[in-house]
């Protein structure tokens, strides 16, 4: 997938496309440093990091006032949703490395987001209406480790793989 098929995809605007085309150029450049996504993903990038990111967008409440993104790594899906302009995105990460990237992305991109380098279970309640999280733990966890953030009326958007079940 290319960025044009992407912004045809979904329909983003020219600068917004730009500010993800950004990131995508930082995360193939810190991925020569750090393991930020599987190395075999890197050439399918737009469709299996940023789309699969992107399609969480539509489902989200209009209201929404807090996300956080649990474990988010490179920043799927959190930081491509505050790129979208989702407001107050959270995302947590306990890799100082992987945080350090995240800050980079953010600033080159002027993204504001809030950046937790720590443990889920460390950081104190967020108070979240969405918590999302993919590719990070067992359903299960992810549901204990959620309730933590989540306002009682809120929702929950894990992205899992077709191994769900097991993961």
């Amino acid at each position: 997938m290319t960025p044009d098929e992407f912004q045809a995809r979904t329909g983003v605007s020219r600068e917004t496309l730009e500010r993800l085309g950004t990131y995508a150029e930082l995360l193939i450049k810190w991925q020569a440093r750090i393991n930020l996504v599987g190395p075999d993903t890197i050439p399918s990038l737009w469709q299996r990091h940023l789309l699969d990111s992107a399609q969480v967008f539509p489902i989200l409440p209009q209201a929404i006032h807090r996300l956080v993104d649990m474990g988010c790594g490179a920043g799927f899906p959190g930081l491509v949703l505050a790129i979208l302009g989702v407001p107050d995105v959270h995302l947590i990460e306990s890799d100082a490395r992987k945080c350090a990237f995240l800050r980079e992305v953010a600033r080159v991109t002027a993204t504001p987001v809030t950046i937790h380098n720590a443990r889920i279970e460390a950081v104190p309640p967020l108070g979240a209406d969405v918590v999302t999280a993919r590719a990070l733990a067992p359903l299960e966890k992810l549901l204990a480790w959620a309730e933590r953030h989540l306002l009682p009326e809120g929702h929950c958007v894990f992205l899992k793989g077709r191994g769900w079940k097991t993961n």
